[in-house]
């Protein structure tokens, strides 16, 4: 093994704890950082510190936000009465940058895992049932991955909801555009057969 003086060690180390870095990536990010001027070193670390000291959840969706309500909760122009309801704030930024959906979210973040030892009581779920007691919103639409976690958050939601009189509906699975048949698997191909709609 290397050996790195203690501080590049130490920020090598930390680095390695991101997601989807591993050792090598985090070796490179560190003399990345290493070669920055004393700037752009300040500039990274006050960033950093700033995200976690001025960022929190919005008390409606859930959502990551420096103002609460976020500015889509309090945005007069969308549609209270559908909410998608997604496991991460990262899923909130993918169906936004679509520039198709004017309705609100609401974040569960996570899913129900068994295996990981997460359950309903962990997720915001009780805060997305205090909306809809409301009696304001029509439609929820869920929006997790087509995974078994996903699946099965999904299937629990509808169960809880549809006894409210709200429709619950599931986004679409099947094909993604550009794909090709050849090399889908089973599963795919029924979702999207499932999902076929008239043109």
């Amino acid at each position: 093994m290397l050996y790195y003086a203690e501080p590049i060690a130490k920020l090598i180390e930390e680095l390695g704890k991101l997601p989807g870095v591993g050792p090598k990536t985090a070796q490179r990010l560190a003399f990345h950082i290493l070669d920055l001027d004393e700037g752009q070193i300040k500039n990274l670390a006050q960033a950093i510190l700033e995200v976690k000291e001025k960022t929190k959840y919005c008390s409606i969706c859930q959502n990551i936000t420096d103002q609460d309500p976020c500015h889509i909760c309090a945005n007069p122009n969308r549609d209270q009465t559908l909410i998608s309801v997604v496991e991460d704030p990262k899923d909130v930024m993918a169906l936004e940058r679509t520039k198709e959906y004017n309705g609100v979210y609401h974040v569960l973040h996570g899913v129900i895992s068994p295996m990981e030892g997460v359950g309903p009581e962990q997720l915001r779920i009780r805060e997305l049932l205090a909306r809809l007691q409301e009696g304001d919103v029509k439609e929820i639409i869920l929006v997790t991955n087509p995974n078994i976690e996903g699946e099965a958050t999904a299937m629990y939601l509808a169960r809880l909801v549809k006894p409210l009189g709200i429709l619950v509906t599931r986004i679409a699975h099947g094909l993604p555009v550009g794909g090709d048949l050849e090399y889908a698997d089973e599963v795919t191909l029924c979702k999207a057969l499932e999902g076929r709609r008239e043109i």
